[in-house]
């Protein structure tokens, strides 16, 4: 995972970036069920200019924008949607962000197929987030004032991952909650929490939060992996 990145940044290195060809593109279809829901299905609402990384071939130029609900990016030609092929080696970098279609399983050996945003990078580990949608259906009693129906709506959640080689364990924003899955180090990451004034739905504060206790586990034991004996939530 880590020589592909290195391999990524080499190619965006490159200022001769080509269009983005047929072969790495599928056909896709508009989804119209959301249409009258108030909140979107998309991470952003407009096509931005991108990157689209393919290992084996090289770099190309594309506006795409990420599909929560489809998990997929999507890109237009004309008046056709088509989505770009999901693959462990066909990357991209949306606005700033970077987009892998990975296939991680949990502690459990469950599978959690999609596409993660790489938020940090380590020699060790990496932290990834994944976007859903929370989908709150129309209510069919009518309101009191309007005499309409409450509208759908849909709400996009954040959840961050820790990841070491191909593991991933959820990060949660709750602190009770974050020092149970890291219990071996309970006493100094309350003691890190309180005296830093760590806020951990705040994705910088997250960051430091998993190098200290990176920083912790390899002073005990170097050679020890990051996630062992974590149980994680599944």
């Amino acid at each position: 995972m880590k020589q592909s990145i290195l391999l990524i940044l080499l190619m965006i290195s490159s200022s001769l970036f080509a269009q983005l060809p047929r072969s790495l593109l599928t056909s896709a279809e508009k989804v119209t069920t959301f249409d009258e829901y108030d909140g979107s299905m998309y991470m952003k609402a407009r096509y931005k200019e991108s990157s689209v990384i393919n290992e084996k071939a090289g770099t190309y130029d594309a506006k795409l924008k990420y599909n929560i609900y489809t998990d997929a990016l999507e890109y237009t030609q004309g008046s056709n949607l088509f989505e770009v092929v999901k693959s462990p080696t066909i990357h991209a970098r949306i606005d700033g962000d970077y987009f892998y279609y990975c296939d991680f399983k949990t502690p459990r050996g469950l599978g959690r197929e999609g596409y993660y945003i790489l938020v940090e990078l380590n020699d060790k580990y990496r932290i990834y987030k994944r976007l859903t949608l929370k989908i709150k259906d129309p209510e069919r009693t009518a309101q009191v004032n309007s005499g309409l129906p409450e509208p759908g709506e849909l709400r996009m959640i954040t959840t961050y991952y820790v990841e070491e080689e191909g593991i991933i364990v959820e990060l949660p924003m709750n602190k009770k909650e974050m020092l149970a899955v890291f219990s071996d180090k309970k006493t100094e990451l309350s003691e890190y929490l309180k005296k830093e004034k760590i806020r951990l739905k705040k994705e910088e504060d997250l960051i430091r939060f998993v190098a200290r206790y990176n920083a912790l586990k390899s002073h005990t034991d170097p050679s020890q992996s990051l996630l062992s004996n974590r149980g994680g939530r599944d």
